[in-house]
């Protein structure tokens, strides 16, 4: 009986703490990206998650990572140079690339900064996202749910029934 609460209390925990680093830090401010690419290791490895927070794009320097929109695309980078004649402009690079990112950045596409990590926190997030991850976590949960409001018959008053 013990045993059994404290596994179902463990599980529920452990969710809870999910929901908060993949859903709950946006009421603080922060928006968590998956790392895909391997673009920025060793600072960012593929599987991490990234929280970034939105900036004053004035605020960034050379060599800060930055979260931005390039053709569509979510990408992090870091900051290679700045450019401030005819409008603020910034050039970047990943930091395991060879060569700069093709174009320049521009402060409306300047999403954020990322403040920290958790590495291969993404792997987790990507599978409970998607198909049959999803399917198996809306299940657990719900045997969670079903399992917590039924309570076992404990031996003793099964015993007592049959004399």
């Amino acid at each position: 009986m013990k045993i059994y609460k404290a596994v179902v209390w463990l599980v529920v925990a452990l969710a809870i703490l999910l929901v908060v680093l993949l859903a709950g830090v946006r009421l603080f401010g922060l928006t968590p990206y998956t790392v895909l690419s391997g673009s920025m290791e060793p600072a960012y490895k593929v599987g991490s998650v990234i929280y970034v927070t939105k900036v004053d794009p004035s605020t960034l320097k050379v060599k800060d990572p930055i979260t931005f929109v390039l053709d569509g695309t979510t990408v992090t980078h870091r900051i290679i140079e700045i450019e401030e004649k005819g409008g603020l402009r910034f050039y970047t690079q990943g930091d395991a690339n060879n060569t700069p990112d093709g174009g320049f950045v521009t402060p409306e596409e300047v999403i954020g900064k990322p403040v920290f990590h958790i590495p291969l926190l993404g792997y987790i997030s990507y599978y409970v996202q998607h198909p049959p991850g999803l399917y198996i976590v809306v299940g657990a949960v719900l045997v969670l749910v079903i399992l917590s409001f039924l309570q076992p018959v404990e031996e003793e008053k099964t015993e007592k029934t049959e004399n």
